[in-house]
């Protein structure tokens, strides 16, 4: 058995959702610039790596509070999916593993407080989403959407 070292990179993703018009749920989406990553692309309203020593639920109030201004009760949010993700190599160097939470309810005004990472942020039905969205992202949303979503997601070559 040949023992693999790998570094394991843990993040957060905050779905704010509302009741739009006509009761279709919207979604909050961030549209990213600057990153080096995917910039241009539609993502999650608030993301972030996990600190050491915090849960992935603490990093999700912590990233809505630090990216959009808004504060989440920890109790408001709920668990969609988990996922699993990798560089896409046979002996990958990096695994990602990625919570996804929504809040129904929070307090504040959403609003752009990373301007150097982020060049838009708007509200879209879950049905009409914009293009193009970070597809691992987008997997979960549309997911959401057609109510399949299951609490173990892969993204990528995995075994």
């Amino acid at each position: 058995m040949t023992a693999h070292s790998f570094a394991l990179v843990p993040a957060a993703y905050v779905l704010l959702r509302r009741e739009g018009t006509e009761g279709r749920t919207e979604v909050l989406l961030q549209q990213r610039a600057n990153t080096g990553y995917r910039d241009g692309h539609w993502s999650a309203g608030a993301a972030g790596h996990i600190e050491r020593g915090e849960t992935s639920r603490a990093a999700a109030v912590r990233e809505a509070r630090e990216e959009l201004g808004v504060q989440v009760d920890p109790a408001d949010l709920q668990l969609l999916t988990v996922m699993q993700r990798t560089d896409g190599t046979d002996d990958p160097v990096e695994q990602r593993v990625d919570w996804f939470w929504a809040a129904d309810r929070w307090e504040g005004t959403p609003r752009i407080l990373e301007p150097q990472k982020c060049s838009g942020l708007a509200w879209f039905p879950l049905a009409q989403l914009p293009a193009p969205v970070v597809p691992h992202e987008e997997l979960v949303l549309r997911s959401v959407r057609e109510g399949v979503l299951g609490l173990d997601t892969v993204w990528g070559p995995m075994r």
